[in-house]
């Protein structure tokens, strides 16, 4: 047996534990607890309570308390070494805020290995339920926000994003508004990662700098909350955060009722939870600037590495501390498979149909374009959605199927750009990554190779690597090396002669997006 790191993650849906022998360079457990399948007298619905108002989504912290106690019990029972762990560190899904009464850290420290971590910790919340990234209830608490920095433009540079409904600045204000008297009882706010890394540590742990730039109050340069969204969002708001942290740095030791409870060496060291977004970039191995990945999903994301922040902030990307200390930027794309899917569906193609009429016409489709938002669309934020075709007629299978590739891709290529990334690798997953057909225009858009990962847990597994990289003192590139390799079947370089089609079809997609925009405004 050689040294064991332990990465968690609380997603939205569950709680996984993934558990790495760095001797021996592999994984030796993996295992995950569904929060409604295996809790469900919390009545939740994918991790999510029900609730009459859809732009309402909250979860009960406590499921998260009690998942934990028995995900490690489960490691136990399996024989997993729990006294040979040097080190647990792990990631939340991001934007969830937590609020705790004043008897939370004192309750930390006088835990009973004895009784279950959830017996001992029901009565310390001054807000029963957790607002997480899901809720969208929140528009005019972000219009005020927005004001108060006097403007969007402001607001981006500020904090690295525009307000958005689902962050923590914006949730907090609604709650000190709605509810004051709970509010004033709220001794301290925590997001999901700091809430469970205080559980670990045996005491109230701040919030990571990544995390906490997920949240419309850190500023993003200075690390340090910003006054003016202390001033808006919640009267005593800097004493209920206390001051965000180095994600880098160990918390200590682990808390002793982890010990007697579940076996872990008193040795055994915390360190900050962040973000799942952050955390993932560590676990596909995105840790050099330029370094970056392109999810082909249900929604297609694109996220990468940069050293230091665009001159000028995009309106449609977050930008966000990463668990290395330097920026990442991250763009969603709501019309990732749907659009795929509206245009294969439309012909009534398989996949290798699509593909083959893909193959069927040149790179740069003879400039026939497609505009394909199918639905509406967060990068741009398009409200009315709609398919636009530029010389494309709505029955030309081949042309439509190429068209709306190309148009996702140029218009992640332009928009990663806006936010200042610079991609010089891609490594790309999600099912979409499958085709190399898509792959291979994704590389000639970019001008960058493109390399194919198959994920699994990356989140929990970028937390185990985060926790290597701070014990064994070892570069980043040192830490992640033999754990985030790409498929060795699926490398592709872009074709110099397709990338000179591409750069001016370019040109051409930015201006009619852009015309399209100012249309609507």
């Amino acid at each position: 047996m050689g040294r064991l790191y332990l990465g968690l993650d609380s997603s939205t849906q569950s709680l996984t534990a993934v558990l790495i022998d760095i001797d021996l360079s592999r994984i030796v457990y993996q295992q995950s607890l569904n929060f409604s399948a295996q809790l469900s007298h919390y009545r939740t619905d994918n991790g999510v309570l029900p609730d009459g108002d859809p732009a309402v989504v909250h979860a009960p912290p406590l499921m998260w308390v009690e998942a934990l106690d028995r995900l490690l019990l489960q490691l136990q029972a399996d024989g997993c070494a729990m006294e040979a762990i040097i080190a647990v560190a792990g990631s939340a899904q991001q934007h969830g805020s937590v609020y705790l009464n004043d008897a939370f850290d004192p309750r930390l420290k006088k835990l009973r290995p004895d009784f279950a971590l959830h017996q001992q910790l029901s009565d310390l919340f001054s807000r029963k339920t957790t607002p997480i990234w899901m809720d969208s209830s929140t528009g005019s608490q972000c219009a005020g926000i927005t004001a108060a920095f006097g403007g969007a433009d402001q607001l981006n540079a500020a904090t690295g994003s525009v307000a958005m409904e689902r962050f923590s600045g914006a949730q907090i204000k609604k709650f000190a508004e709605l509810e004051p008297q709970a509010y004033a009882k709220t001794a301290k706010i925590a997001l999901v990662s700091s809430f469970m890394a205080s559980l670990l540590a045996g005491r109230h742990v701040s919030i990571d700098y990544s995390d906490a730039s997920g949240m419309n109050i850190l500023d993003i340069r200075n690390r340090t909350w910003h006054p003016t969204a202390l001033a808006v969002c919640g009267e005593n708001l800097k004493e209920k955060l206390t001051p965000a942290i180095d994600p880098t740095v160990s918390l200590g030791e682990i808390s002793n009722y982890f010990v007697g409870r579940y076996g872990f060496n008193p040795r055994c060291q915390i360190l900050p939870w962040c973000g799942d977004n952050p955390s993932s970039l560590i676990g596909l191995g995105l840790v050099e600037s330029g370094m970056t990945s392109i999810s082909l999903g249900t929604s297609d994301t694109c996220f990468g590495v940069m050293q230091q922040l665009p001159e000028q902030m995009s309106p449609w990307a977050n930008t966000f501390i990463t668990p290395a200390n330097n920026y990442m930027s991250l763009l969603c794309f709501k019309n990732g498979s749907l659009a795929r899917e509206r245009v294969r569906q439309q012909f009534n193609l398989s996949w290798d149909g699509f593909s083959a009429g893909i193959k069927s016409t040149p790179p740069g489709n003879r400039g026939a374009m497609m505009l394909p938002w199918f639905d509406s669309e967060i990068v741009p934020r398009i409200k009315n959605p709609g398919v636009k075709r530029f010389d494309l007629a709505e029955d030309d299978l081949a042309g439509n199927c190429r068209a709306v590739i190309e148009a996702q891709m140029m218009a992640m290529c332009h928009h990663a750009d806006q936010a200042g990334l610079k991609p010089t690798a891609i490594r790309a997953t999600g099912g979409g990554s499958h085709n190399r057909v898509i792959l291979q225009i994704m590389a000639d858009i970019f001008a960058a190779p493109v390399d194919r990962m198959e994920t699994t847990n990356s989140a929990a597994l970028g937390a185990a690597l985060r926790a290597v990289k701070a014990i064994e003192r070892v570069s980043w590139s040192e830490a992640v090396a033999g754990w985030t390799d790409v498929r060795q079947d699926s490398h592709l370089e872009p074709e110099r002669a397709n990338g000179a089609v591409y750069q001016q079809l370019q040109r051409t997609y930015a201006e009619r997006e852009a015309e399209i925009l100012n249309a609507f405004h």
